[in-house]
């Protein structure tokens, strides 16, 4: 699952508007692959398809902070674990020993275990707590200072996470939001949904094809590279997804599921496989698997050796090479911010 990936594939922008971002149509075994846009969607629905989108929407996850020293430092939040605590990546992690309080720029630190003081210019801090999990995720206990809403707080306080091969600054936070982003709470957004607006779901739906929300919160399963040998001792992080009850009764009315992102896939597959419309999903989907519930995936361009791969493998066999060396001959960008692809599930995969 690995493949030479240069580096100036990689998208460092997003292309506006969103759907003009280009689209490699799988034609199947045997078959050349076509080259549209994403705003060419609608004519590729046909009716009685359900489009199913991830609604999750990113946390400005990513907090710039500072020690007592000065010396810098940074949280990444990952998933709540409680009344204002969350796991997350803490930066410079060995030297930051639990009960060590961060604060904004703009703040100061109070003595070691107390909260912040307030110097009329907030009293946000994050205290460092302990180690959990094999993989260097910590607790941290967010002190709000009285602020009630967090959300508000990591608003004022944090940044959106843009994946670390992404060196460009983004001009505007919501391009790295889906334009149905709901309810804050991953650190990564699904970006299949980047592409779409509110004209091409329109056009979808006008084409007899209707759309269904599901919620995958993205956090560290999904990107995680794969650092096995072996492909199946990989090991997922658990996600939290929601399937809504009307979802699930239109999936089980349709002519064909289109999923719209991997994320939204490990949701459908999750509850189809479980039974459970929510729940935590540690789901591997690797070759074989026996597919319940998706037909048909729009999907980004992902990085070698990542789980991501292993399911467009599953998805559609060995036939994923040709077209991502398709896409590459033929400019096509890659990662976040790069162009599309749909996919149709060869059967017996």
């Amino acid at each position: 699952f690995d493949y030479a990936l240069p580096e100036e594939a990689i998208a460092q922008h997003p292309v506006e508007p969103r759907d003009a971002a280009r689209l490699l149509v799988d034609g199947g075994p045997g078959a050349a692959p076509s080259h549209l846009t994403v705003a060419d969607l609608p004519e590729l629905v046909r009716p009685g398809d359900v489009i199913v989108v991830n609604t999750t929407r990113v946390l400005p996850a990513r907090l710039h902070l500072r020690k007592a020293t000065g010396g810098a430092a940074e949280v990444l939040l990952l998933e709540r674990a409680g009344e204002a605590t969350w796991e997350a990546l803490v930066r410079p992690g060995r030297r930051l020993p639990p009960g060590t309080l961060l604060t904004p720029a703009d703040g100061q630190v109070g003595r070691a275990g107390g909260p912040p003081h307030d110097d009329g210019a907030g009293k946000f801090a994050v205290e460092v707590g302990e180690v959990v999990g094999d993989d260097g995720r910590r607790l941290v206990h967010l002190h709000l200072g009285g602020a009630e809403d967090e959300l508000a707080e990591l608003e004022r306080h944090g940044a959106v996470p843009l994946p670390p091969y992404i060196t460009a600054p983004l001009a505007d936070a919501e391009r790295y939001q889906t334009v149905y982003a709901d309810r804050p709470g991953s650190v990564a957004a699904p970006t299949a949904g980047l592409h779409l607006t509110e004209a091409v779901l329109d056009g979808c739906r006008a084409a007899g094809a209707d759309v269904v929300p599901v919620e995958l919160v993205v956090g560290l399963g999904t990107f995680r590279p794969i650092a096995t040998d072996r492909v199946e001792d990989h090991l997922m992080h658990a996600e939290r997804y929601v399937v809504p009850d009307a979802t699930r009764e239109a999936v089980a009315g349709a002519t064909r599921v289109v999923a719209v992102g991997t994320t939204a896939v490990r949701a459908l597959e999750s509850a189809a496989a479980t039974g459970r419309p929510t729940g935590r999903t540690e789901l591997f989907i690797r070759r074989p698997y026996d597919w319940r519930a998706v037909d048909v995936l729009l999907t980004n361009f992902h990085m070698p050796r990542s789980s991501l791969l292993v399911l467009i493998d599953a998805f559609v066999g060995p036939r994923w090479r040709d077209l991502y060396a398709t896409a590459l001959d033929g400019g096509y960008r890659f990662l976040s911010f790069g162009d599309a692809m749909l996919l149709t599930r060869t059967e017996g995969r």
